[in-house]
């Protein structure tokens, strides 16, 4: 259809086509003419449009479905608006016969509507140009409305809209009339045509001005009846229209018709709201009817109606906008106060309930969402005043409530303020810490306020209060400890009155929970301190009888909101806690029995109150530190809940004795016991189970609950299945509207409330927690345990309690009996899912007697008339079939759901087997056999076509997704028939019933995933199926509901993920920006939906956005949005877009968006420390700070966004800039970026870098404190990847030099004296990181940054005043560390650049004051990490900065603070050398703990200098040693790095090297960690650090060898005699234990590296190929040629370590390993620079090996001979290999051999001739430079002593002087021939030199007609190669040296050869010419050069 270019249908193909396929291909059709006909010239349409008219009117006669007409209508009104209009008056004059006609035929109907849809249509794109046809067809329409059926009225309402907006003003005469029609309609029995009719009213209000002028009064009774019975798309529909014409009312818009004649346009405020709060009140009654009510006193509003109005109120408000409601806020808000303060509102505690609920949502959805921080700041105070107000109307004062206040005002008042303080805690906990100006602002007195309202008689209004303090505790933390100090004051001071008692008791409760959203904590003592006031609460209870009550619940709320911080705080206070339970409870069961006969009703109460509380306190342990609970403690707890579950069997006669003064303190018992069982392990408390167990039975299915209606949406959703809940409804899904539509579904005993539970004020929650009544949370505590329990009882009792269960629900009938139904379902459904849990018990059912009752109470349930209670049936079912796992079972099970569908009549019973047939493919794995799935599929199949009842056809086709979904590949078979039928029911089904479409749409999803990438075929087939897909997308996309939209977008992107080519991406995400606009004001789930969609799309596919500030948009959503999951999708969509696109172009534009979302502030005050710079005279500086202060008004085109989306915006900057990381490098370098940026149109981080550092100045010295540490964070990135680009103007200099005054005032606001102590952290590694970065140089520059670092550390050393602390104290811990650390982090970085000793001057004034600081603080870490078994050494007060109590909160800090200040440590001691220095300030206050370093000996008495520095060194070695024992994962990189260097910084100094010489265990030790971390890290640095150790280690145990060998010298007297006492390794015997012997630590260190790097020096692998992996030819990189060139040289050392029998026994595996590095050298291809280093290195290790000492003693010269003999014919066998090898390396190393070993070595035979053959092979080598080498290396030979060289003299003289007597024939043709040449000339000089004086003679005789020979006369200078006259130059200079030496033999050789002579002179005389000729051309050029030079050169390059 897409590539067919005309606009015609083929009619031909189309006549070809079944019926089905038929409407499928017309459809097609026409949604491509909707797209081509705007894109076609318009002549080809007039030309066309007679026959397409023809067409479409075909299709119009032809019963289409809804989808078909609407697009039909569509492309009609377009072809006659694009092309001829003048016939569109015919067709609309033919829809109008076709809606007169009385045709009565099932396609007369399709035929109709489709001639309505045709005219509005028509209307609605022709306006005014069929205003002449206007009444009678509106005429016509109202006619034929009365006698339509529902889809009739449904689509006239729509024409009719659509007529009224193609009109506009022109339908004006006929608008009453339509008035008429939409009011009958807007009550109409059909949903779906109240929505319609409100969507018309919605359309006629936009001219029709009466709307909402004189008929406003008449519009809004209306709404109210039109919510009556309403679903949830009716509210929304209705309350929108409401919402707007009251809006309308309020604010009338400019270009509406004159105002009413009665009066004046505008309705006040206060008019509008009484309509509304008559509807809440009174319902959509007429007057007369509504006092008839009032007067038989039966006058309940039905919860629909309020919910709609509540909906309503929300609509008004929001079309009025925020400015408007900032501006009318006062009024507003006592206008709502009223309505929630009327007695008829709050009739019984359910209204209440629902009252406030609906108060609270029009609050939290206009205050929390359309107003700004600052308005929300203000609306705050307003609350505030609002709760004054209150609380004057009542007089509270600290003592007992005055008597003249009526008990009415107290109730009233109550509901008003728990709506107000609610709001407040949520605004305040929204501002987060930008509200701190509020708690300051006198006028509101915000704190003083709220706490008064503790003493309010009303426990809820009390609780709101404790709710809204939580709520200020948690925005800022540091109100936590003084609010908690202000209410434990009150309540010690006001302990007499119950309301103070139960007011301050909750809030400090609430306070103390609040700690688990603050990680800073509150410190120690406060716990203490609310354990000391709840024991004494306790303890004082009895004492008073009027507030016993009272004592006893504040003092176990107190108990159990101290549990919540923790196991750190509560093992502190565990023993006090059993105590405490242990009073609670009686000792022993005898003493209960004895209980239960004495006693009154108010000593019951009490003791229940009390047992409850502490049996909540139980639960809050088990919850909150479950690994406390050990099993000792639960056996302390074992007698007290032995008595708790026995006294539930008592509480039936305690409820009949004392009737129903104790029944509702029995329920809350038992909700208790309930919910402690469930939690714990069952075994222990076996002997129980029977006792609860009846219990359990009696409270589900006893008759006494049945007095309580069932709540079915508490307590079925969670045991439903997510998917099956879309079938239930709206309240269920995740709508704005949901808190409040979840009312309609509460059971009358109301819904949540703070007062049903004072103890949620413990709960770990964000929101206000909203507590179930205790009767319906009891059910379903019993529902939960009855599910875990009911496993481990004994099988026959099993099958009784299901029996019993069954009898009970038969027996009873109507509501009574589906309360029990649904209780004992549900707690069958908790248990089958416990028994299928993965950690979960996973036994089975019972026996088999067990399935037949739970069968039974399925099916029944199968049946009910409750769509939840139906689900949850299915779903337990299928889990029941799934957990008896019996194949027969399950076929009968299926078989028995076939055979009750065919019998059944009824819509819920069909529906209920339907969907359990789904559900059994979900648990079942899909029944495998194909029969089986025809036969459901037939039933499925049949049941989606029952057009009669929508439900089935909605539960059918739901199973027959999940049919598809689990079926896999059997399904292929089916799939065709199943796209058939869902293409028909989507193309026939009335738009009317919107959950057949939802439930359609899974289908198809599920079709298109089932299908998967078979989509991508070729085939006819498939393309069909793909068509029909696409054509099931188009159709819902089109459709009016908006999750059927969301849908298609889903099953689009299922069918892009499969076949990407046949989506068009481009019109999807415009159409999806469509959608979310449209939806914003409708309900979060297609939100969500569409979000989701979006971050699928862009993770998808990179798409070009054209929908211009769609990224915007979704901030400004986020902004608005307060829906955590939908918040995480925009966020996700948000950072995919980034991703794509942010490094590809739009780099800039994410910038820019950033910045403004992030200017987006409606401060007009910027932080007072960003402006006011400190005026130092720096002239530069005015020009930086000005840029960037923060600015007063907001320029971008965002306003007043709130802190969290501006910290999104800065962590979005973050992601940008390691987004750039990885991509271009351009990014990062100034001159690439700018040099890039000429040539093409690509943008560069770095070229954005003020922007960079402006946002995150603007970000750290915002208000919020999120934002700050945001900011801080940004611009620590910032530093680190920008200070070491260089600055291209300015050399020298880099470019983030400029920035420095910003850095400075953004670090500054964070060290103030208010500020966060984590903010004051940040800042500090932000402060080193900036120092040690390096940007600025210059001292006076860095002084600003360094002066805060410094204040910090006074701040240190001052400690902290304990009495003023806000914080825990592990939060003290933090902030010291964090400075501690930045300190180091500057010392470890500056300091080793000025020279070891030189440490920075910055540092150097307060070094002795850190280096006191850091060694204390290494000192608690090194006592932090011990095992626990020495746990009992920690001192008991703690160390220098961790107390005691917090020491596992402080661990973390000081894990993540050490490694630098041990390097820092090292690096001062290295400093000093090691030498105490008495310089220790006199004002060190820190740390003046017991365990300070060193100063006092824990004995008495001070320690000597070197006591105190070997516990230095032990505590860094210590700390060391234990970290790089057990270094945890990849991110300690850095800390192994800090822990080496310190170690190589240690061991640099003499004192610590002579310490560890010395210690030959702790060496062994120290050499098997580094060998564990050589193994264990593949990181360079590491592995070469840990070499460079190594070699210290044996430095130092050399030093001490030698030390020790010198002392014994000296003692003896006997330096000269031959033999040394025997000290090193191996003493006497030689041997070397492993794990002992530090030399065989060092070898092994050496061979494991050795061997990774070059493999086949191992036996093991000697055999393989010398490639790597792949085959390629294996090589080593430089890292790898440093590693083996350390480890050879540590080798080498090896032997001096050792005694001589030590040395004989190493020497094999030393030699082995050096020859055999040799050896794999000289076969490696020459390599760079990186390989002849590490040849050089073996070479010198070679030789210090050779010429070790150890050779030469006595004791071992025989053995080291032997194996030197070994090794050097080792050597000489390397050149036996093939001609590949490096032989001038291995020349060298014979030399080596020849020069050190000395003749017993070299000259034994075969060695000597095997010498000297290689030599003489080497000198008849083809390679010139093996041949040059080769004769420098003899001439070092000839040089030798004479027992060495004479041998060599002789054999290889001869050959020498032949190689150079055949120079004359064949001179040398390059550069490596010549160096040959004069090497052996050199040799023979050699020779000479090495000569007796008689034979000297006769060889410089020899020599010199050699040199002459070599000389060239004056003609063949000139023309001679440059190689020839070099050699001829060097053969003069020789001549001219050589000469006058031998001067005797030089004249007799002159005068005996004249051709000698002659050749002489003409050599002579031809050079001193050519130097002639060289001298004057050189004059010549440089007199040319200096004419041709300009005197000024220009710059040219100015980038």
């Amino acid at each position: 259809m897409e590539r067919a270019h005309t606009l015609l249908l083929n009619e031909e193909a189309c006549s070809q086509l079944g019926e089905h396929q038929r409407a499928e291909f017309i459809f097609e059709w026409l949604n491509h003419l909707k797209k081509l006909l705007p894109a076609t010239d318009r002549a080809d349409i007039k030309q066309n449009q007679r026959r397409l008219s023809e067409q479409l009117s075909g299709v119009l006669v032809g019963s289409p479905g809804p989808p078909t007409r609407w697009l039909l209508a569509h492309c009609l009104a377009l072809l006659y608006r694009l092309g001829d209009t003048v016939p569109s008056s015919l067709l609309v004059d033919r829809c109008n016969d076709i809606i007169r006609s009385k045709d009565d035929s099932p396609s007369g109907l399709p035929t109709r509507l489709a001639a309505v849809a045709c005219l509005g249509a028509l209307f609605e794109q022709l306006g005014r140009m069929l205003v002449g046809c206007f009444k009678e067809t509106l005429a016509n329409l109202l006619k034929a409305m009365k006698s339509a059926e529902s889809q009739g009225r449904y689509e006239i309402m729509l024409s009719l809209e659509k007529i009224l907006r193609g009109l506009g003003v022109s339908a004006v005469q006929c608008h009453r009339d339509v008035y008429k029609a939409a009011r009958t309609c807007l009550t109409d029995r059909s949903m779906a045509v109240r929505c319609a009719a409100a969507k018309c009213l919605l359309e006629l209000q936009r001219e029709a001005a009466f709307l909402w002028t004189s008929e406003l009064e008449n519009v809004a009774t209306l709404c109210f009846r039109a919510f009556e019975g309403s679903n949830y798309n009716v509210r929304v529909s209705v309350s929108k229209l409401l919402g707007t014409l009251l809006a309308a009312a309020v604010e009338p818009r400019q270009n509406t018709a004159a105002p009413r004649p009665s009066g004046r346009g505008r309705s006040s405020l206060e008019e509008v709201m009484d309509l509304l709060s008559g509807g809440f009140l009174r319902g959509g009654a007429g007057f007369l009817r509504a006092s008839g009510d009032m007067l038989k006193g039966t006058s309940s509003v039905s919860k629909d109606v309020r919910i709609g109005v509540t909906q309503a109120c929300v609509v008004l408000v929001s079309t009025l906008g925020g400015s408007w409601l900032e501006a009318n806020l006062p009024a507003f808000l006592s206008l709502l106060m009223e309505l929630a303060s009327h007695s008829r509102a709050t009739q019984t505690p359910g209204d209440a309930a629902v009252t406030r609920r609906c108060v609270s949502f029009i609050l939290r959805s206009t205050l929390g969402s359309l107003l700004g921080e600052k308005a929300q700041t203000n609306a705050a105070k307003q609350l505030c005043l609002a709760v004054s107000a209150q609380k004057r109307a009542i007089a509270l004062t600290d003592g007992n409530v005055e008597t003249r206040v009526s008990s009415a005002d107290v109730s009233a008042s109550q509901h008003v303020l728990v709506c107000c303080l609610l709001e407040l805690g949520a605004l305040v906990r929204g501002l987060g810490s930008t509200a701190a100006p509020l708690l300051t602002d006198s006028s509101t007195a915000l704190l003083d306020t709220v706490v008064s309202v503790l003493l309010h008689p009303v426990a809820s209004a009390r609780l709101a209060a404790a709710w809204c303090l939580r709520c200020v505790a948690m925005a800022m933390p540091s109100q936590g400890s003084l609010l908690l100090d202000r209410c434990a004051e009150r309540l010690v001071a006001l302990k007499s009155s119950p309301e103070a008692v139960a007011g301050y008791g909750a809030a400090v409760a609430a306070l103390v929970a609040s700690v688990q959203h603050c990680p800073l904590g509150i410190p120690h003592t406060k716990g203490m301190m609310v354990l000391s006031l709840a024991e004494d609460l306790l303890r004082s209870a009895s004492q008073n009888s009027r507030i016993s009550l009272q004592r006893t619940q504040a003092g176990w709320l107190l108990v159990s909101s101290l549990i919540t911080l923790g196991p750190a705080v509560v093992e502190h206070h565990l023993s006090r806690l059993l105590l405490l339970w242990r009073c609670v409870f009686p000792a022993s069961l005898r003493e209960q029995e004895m209980e239960l006969r004495r006693g009154d009703y108010f000593t019951w109460q009490v003791t229940l109150e009390g047992r409850a509380g502490a049996l909540c306190a139980m639960k809050n342990l088990l919850l909150h530190c479950r690994e406390l609970v050990t099993d000792d403690i639960i056996s302390r707890l074992l007698t007290p809940l032995a008595c708790a579950v026995a006294l539930l069997t008592k509480l039936p006669a305690l409820v009949r004795s004392y009737s129903s003064s104790v029944r509702s303190f029995s329920v809350v018992y038992r909700l208790r016991v309930y919910e402690l069982l469930a939690l714990l392990p069952p075994h222990n408390y076996q002997e129980s189970f029977g006792l609860v167990m009846n219990q359990l039975v009696t409270d589900l299915s006893g008759q006494d609950n049945l007095n309580h209606p069932c709540s079915e949406l508490t307590l079925l959703p969670p045991l439903c299945h997510h998917d099956d809940l879309l079938l239930v409804g709206a309240a269920l899904h995740d709508t704005d509207h949901r808190y409040i539509e979840e009312q309609l579904h509460g059971s009358s005993v109301g819904g949540g409330s703070l007062d049903n539970d004072a103890f949620s004020l413990c709960e770990r929650r964000d929101e206000a927690p909203a507590p179930l009544p205790p009767p319906v949370a009891l059910t379903a505590a019993a529902v939960c345990l009855f599910g875990s329990l009911y496993p481990h009882i004994i099988s026959a009792q099993r099958v009784k309690i299901l029996e019993q269960f069954v009898e009970t629900v038969n027996q009873l009938k109507g509501q009574r009996q589906q309360s029990v139904q649904t209780h004992v379902c549900a707690a069958l459904c908790s248990l089958l899912k416990v028994l299928h849990l993965p950690g979960g018990i996973r036994g089975p059912l019972g026996p088999e007697e067990v399935r037949s009752p739970a069968l039974s109470l399925l099916m029944g349930a199968l049946e009910s008339g409750s769509p939840l209670l139906r689900c949850l049936a299915a779903e337990g079912l299928a889990r029941l079939v799934q957990v008896v796992g019996d194949p027969g079972f399950t076929v009968s099970v299926s078989l028995l759901c076939f055979d009750r569908m065919k019998t059944a009549r009824d819509a819920a019973s069909r529906s209920g087997y339907a969907l359990a047939l789904g559900a059994l493919y979900r648990y079942t794995g899909g029944i495998s056999s194909p029969q089986h799935l025809s036969t459901c599929l037939g039933v499925l199949f049949t049941l989606s076509q029952d057009s009669t009842s929508p439900e089935v056809q909605t539960w059918s086709l739901h199973s027959l997704s999940l049919v598809v979904d689990l079926s896999g590949g059997l399904y292929r078979a089916h799939a065709e028939p199943s796209f058939t039928l869902v293409l028909r029911l989507l193309l026939s089904a009335p738009p009317t019933h919107p959950e057949v479409h939802h439930s359609l749409g899974r289908c198809l999803h599920g079709l298109i995933t089932c299908l998967g990438p078979d989509l991508q075929g070729e085939g006819a087939a498939v393309s069909a199926l793909r068509s029909s897909c696409l054509v099931g997308c188009s159709v819902m996309q089109a459709g009016p509901d908006c999750l059927v939209q969301a849908r298609s977008i889903s099953c689009l992107q299922q069918l892009h993920m499969f076949s990407p080519p046949h989506v068009n991406l481009a019109s999807l995400v415009p159409a999806l920006c469509v959608m979310m606009s449209s939806w914003s004001s409708r309900s979060s789930q297609p939100r969500a939906r569409v979000n989701a969609k979006f971050y699928g799309l862009f993770s998808v596919a990179d798409v070009t956005i054209k929908e211009v500030g769609l990224e915007g948009a979704l901030f400004t959503l986020l902004d608005r949005e307060s829906d955590p999951g939908l918040r995480r999708d925009i966020q996700e969509t948000l950072v995919h877009m980034m991703a794509s696109s942010a490094t590809s172009g739009k780099l800039g534009h994410w910038l820019k968006l950033c910045k403004d979302v992030l200017s987006a502030t409606t401060d007009s005050l910027a932080p007072v420390e960003a402006r006011q710079e400190d005026e130092e005279a720096d002239p530069a500086r005015d020009d930086d700070s000005s840029a960037f202060r923060a600015r007063s008004e907001s320029s971008g085109p965002f306003t007043a966004l709130r802190w969290a989306t501006r910290r999104f915006a800065m962590e979005c900057v973050c992601r940008i800039i390691a987004q750039c990381e990885t991509s271009d490098p351009a990014h990062f370098d100034m001159v690439l970026a700018q040099e890039r940026r000429l040539h093409e149109s690509t943008d560069f981080l770095v070229l954005h870098l003020g922007d960079l550092v402006r946002m995150a100045f603007m970000a750290a010295t915002d208000h919020s404190d999120q934002l700050r540490l945001a900011g801080l964070q940004t611009l620590l990135v910032i530093i680190r990847r920008f200070s070491a680009i260089p600055e291209p103007e300015f050399p020298g200099h880099v470019i983030l030099e400029q920035y420095q005054a910003n850095v400075g005032a953004a670090l500054r606001p964070a060290f103030t004296a208010d500020a966060s102590p984590d903010i004051t952290a940040k800042a500090c590694q932000v402060c080193s990181a900036w120092i040690a970065s390096g940007v600025v140089s210059d001292l006076r520059d860095l002084r600003r940054v360094h002066q805060l670092l410094a204040s910090s550390l006074a701040k240190v050393q001052a400690g902290r005043d304990t009495s003023s602390q806000l914080y825990n104290e592990a939060t003290a811990t933090m902030e010291t560390l964090a400075v501690l650390k930045a300190w180091a982090e500057v010392c470890t970085v500056r300091c080793p650049e000025s020279g070891g000793a030189g440490l920075l001057k910055l540092v150097q004034s307060d070094l002795s004051t850190l280096s006191r600081l850091w060694l204390a603080a290494l000192q608690d870490y090194a006592l932090l990490t011990l095992p626990q078994e020495y746990a009992s050494q920690l001192p008991a007060t703690g160390g220098s900065f961790y107390t005691a109590e917090t020491l596992n909160q402080a661990r973390a800090h000081y894990s993540s603070s050490w490694a630098p200040i041990l390097h820092a440590t090292s690096l001062w001691l290295h400093s000093t050398g090691f030498v105490m220095a008495d310089d220790t300030p006199a004002s060190l206050s820190r740390p003046a703990t017991p365990t300070s370093m060193g100063h006092t000996g824990s004995v008495g008495g001070a320690k000597s200098p070197e006591d105190i520095s070997s516990d230095r060194l032990h505590l860094i070695l210590g700390i060391s040693v234990e970290f790089l024992c057990s270094p945890h994962s990849e991110d300690q990189m850095e800390n192994i790095t800090s822990c080496l260097r310190a170690l190589q910084a240690l061991l640099d100094v003499s004192w610590p090297r002579a310490k560890i010489g010395n210690d030959q265990a702790l060496s062994v030790e120290l050499l098997s960690v580094l060998h564990r971390l050589m193994v264990t890290r593949e990181s360079v640095p590491v592995q070469l650090a840990v070499l460079d150790l190594l070699r210290q280690i044996v430095t130092a145990a050399q030093e001490h060898v030698r030390e020790k060998r010198h002392s014994a010298e000296v003692d003896d007297g006997a330096a000269e005699k031959e033999t040394l006492p025997e000290f090193g390794e191996g003493r006497d015997t030689g041997g070397l234990i492993p794990g002992r012997s530090l030399v065989f630590g060092a070898l092994e260190l050496c061979l494991c590296v050795l061997v990774r790097k070059l493999p086949q020096l191992s036996p093991k692998l000697a055999g393989t190929s010398p490639t790597g992996p792949g085959g390629s030819v294996w090589s080593l990189t430089d890292s790898d040629c440093q590693l083996v060139s350390s480890a050879v040289f540590v080798l080498s050392e090896l032997p001096s370590v050792c005694s001589p029998e030590g040395s004989v026994s190493i020497l094999p595996t030393v030699l082995y390993l050096l020859l055999g590095v040799l050896r794999e050298l000289v076969h490696l291809p020459t390599g760079g620079a990186g390989l002849s280093s590490v040849v050089q290195a073996v070479l010198q290790a070679l030789k210090s090996v050779v010429t070790s000492p150890m050779s030469r003693q006595e004791k071992s010269r025989g053995a080291w001979n032997l194996l030197l003999r070994s090794a050097l014919n080792t050597l000489l066998g390397l050149w036996d290999a093939d001609g590949t090898v490096d032989r001038v390396s291995l020349l060298t190393a014979l030399t080596v051999f020849l020069l050190s070993a000395g003749p017993d070595v070299c000259t034994v035979e075969p060695l000597h001739a095997l010498c000297l053959q290689r030599f003489t092979a080497s000198m008849d080598a083809k390679d010139p430079q093996v041949v040059s080498r080769c004769y420098q290396l003899l001439t070092s030979v000839f040089q030798a002593p004479p027992s060495v060289a004479v041998p060599y003299i002789q054999a290889l003289g001869p050959p020498l002087v032949r190689f150079l007597q055949t120079v004359e024939r064949s001179r040398p043709q390059s550069q490596e021939e010549l160096t040959g040449v004069l090497e052996g000339v050199r040799a023979l000089e050699a020779v000479v030199q090495a000569a007796d004086e008689t034979q000297r003679p006769q060889l410089v005789a020899v020599l010199l007609p050699l040199l002459i020979s070599f000389l060239l006369d004056e003609n063949a200078l000139g023309s001679a190669p440059a190689v020839s006259r070099s050699l001829h130059e060097a053969a003069l200079k020789d001549l001219m040296r050589l000469g006058p030496q031998h001067s005797a033999v030089f004249r007799s050789l002159i005068a005996s050869s004249p051709h000698l002579k002659s050749r002489l002179e003409a050599a002579v005389k031809g050079n001193q010419e050519s130097l002639n000729a060289k001298a004057s051309s050189a004059n010549a050029a440089a007199r040319s050069a200096a004419k041709s030079s300009p005197s000024i050169t220009l710059k040219t390059n100015f980038l």
